[in-house]
């Protein structure tokens, strides 16, 4: 039997827990596969190997293992597959496929962009997005957002794009928003490159909901995971369309 292990990142705080938790289950709900189960990387029950035992149990004979990370770094590359590789070992009939990071995809910057307009009534190119993404130190992270920017100003019209980090890469949060404030002739459109709630997400509403208070106009998107694109992409990782 065919089975489908999603794995996310994991978070100290539950109620971003029980969001990442509620997202996968509406995706569990419109694949048609007997066997799926939840599991996280860190922080956050099930762990992995409890969720890909889960799968053995209920008589699974080829696992999908399907990440739900947005970005390519340390965690698919290293992480994943070392918590995964004692346990393809111990069960080396069973058929084990991890599937990639989504990546910057075209249908992922379209429901960004889309998100925006959602938020924002009146987007001028006047207006300044920063891009605030989780960091890390694989050099390849600041290559995709990149890219990011470029096809959210191909999106948008907005000229003024900028990225900054939550950890391990710089600018971080707070250079980022003093250094964009400074810069901007109209609106700040703040956009966390997350797909949950969670802490760090909770940093970027704090900081965001201080300046607002002092007056400043600056908008907050939200996660990613609140636009319906994020959901087809993994249907589509995890069935293989």
């Amino acid at each position: 039997m065919k089975a489908i292990l999603y794995i996310g990142h994991g978070t100290r705080s539950k109620d971003g827990a029980e969001e990442a938790k509620s997202f996968i289950q509406r995706v569990m709900e419109r694949i048609n596969v007997e066997i799926q189960e939840i599991s996280f990387l860190e922080l956050t029950k099930p762990g992995i190997e409890e969720g890909f035992l889960r799968c053995v149990d209920r008589g699974a004979m080829e696992i999908t293992v399907v990440p739900l990370f947005l970005l390519a770094a340390g965690h698919i590359k290293e992480d994943i597959p070392l918590a995964l590789s004692p346990l393809c070992k111990k069960y080396p009939d069973i058929q084990v496929n991890i599937k990639d990071p989504f990546g910057v995809q075209g249908e992922i910057l379209d429901g960004i962009a889309e998100l925006v307009r959602e938020t924002v009534d009146d987007l001028s190119p006047q207006d300044s997005i920063l891009i605030v993404g989780r960091g890390s130190s694989d050099a390849s992270i600041h290559t995709a957002f990149s890219d990011i920017v470029k096809g959210i100003r191909e999106r948008l019209g907005v000229e003024y794009i900028t990225v900054c980090y939550l950890a391990a890469a710089e600018p971080r949060l707070l250079d980022g928003l003093e250094n964009i404030s400074k810069n901007t002739a109209g609106k700040i459109i703040v956009i966390p490159y997350l797909l949950f709630s969670g802490l760090l997400l909770k940093e970027v509403d704090q900081n965001v909901s201080m300046r607002q208070d002092l007056g400043q106009r600056i908008i907050h998107t939200g996660s990613l995971s609140k636009h319906r694109v994020i959901e087809d992409i993994i249907i589509d990782r995890a069935i293989g369309r």
